[in-house]
């Protein structure tokens, strides 16, 4: 299921969500929807949306590999051991080879790296295709009975280098909308990747981000809202 909630800050919209949703914090995901600071005439506030963990657990993430102790890449029980053969199998029906391990473990989170000379194609472009067989394993994952387990693929440290990439990208375009004030629309973007946006430009004087659009893949603008010269 996915709420909405707002609040001054987004630390006040997140914990508002988890006081009446009755959750707690790693038992849903948040997107920022719209984001602004305070101004002379406008008071600054946060919109998100809640996606709660069944809801989460079947869509694609660019969620970045958490920093955790490098785990032992050879599967620990059933599961793992399922999960790694059932990625390996679907690279394989794609017509590639991979080989398939472990990366890291945390609760209710298992990493899982791709090594194949193929990688580029896997990643697809902007990292769908990488996110597409991320949603499957998600789902099988659900089928085995662990529903609240979320799968992370990575390959050539993917997932790492396009966070840096968009928060340059996030400070480029913020820059080019103060110089010339006007609003820059940018590439459709997982959640994941909108809330590092939102995020990155949350702090930044003059500038605010507006998700637009429907579906999973949705736009920011990123506007001017300062006093015009």
């Amino acid at each position: 299921m996915t709420y909405e909630f707002e609040g001054k800050t987004e630390r006040e919209a997140i914990e508002l969500a988890a006081n009446e949703l009755g959750l707690q914090r790693d038992q849903f995901d948040v997107e920022i929807l719209e984001s602004q600071k305070n101004s002379l005439f406008k008071k600054g506030y946060v919109k998100i949306c809640v996606h709660t963990v069944d809801d989460v657990e079947k869509k694609p993430s660019a969620a970045r590999a958490a920093p955790g102790v490098v785990a032992d890449p050879v599967p620990k029980d059933e599961f793992e051991e399922k999960m790694v053969e059932f990625v390996k199998n679907i690279i394989e029906k794609m017509g590639y080879d991979a080989k398939v391990n472990i990366i890291f473990r945390e609760e209710r989170k298992i990493g899982i790296k791709l090594e194949s000379s193929y990688s580029s194609i896997l990643i697809g472009r902007k990292g769908k295709n990488l996110d597409s067989i991320q949603l499957l394993a998600n789902i099988y994952a659900g089928r085995l009975g662990h529903e609240d387990t979320r799968i992370i693929l990575d390959t050539e440290n993917y997932r790492i280098r396009r966070e840096e990439s968009l928060v340059r990208l996030a400070y480029t375009v913020a820059d080019k909308v103060q110089q010339n004030h006007q609003s820059v629309l940018l590439e459709p973007m997982n959640p994941f990747e909108r809330r590092l946006i939102h995020t990155t430009l949350n702090d930044i004087p003059d500038i605010e981000t507006k998700s637009e659009g429907d579906g999973l893949y949705k736009q920011i603008r990123i506007s001017y809202k300062g006093f015009m010269k």
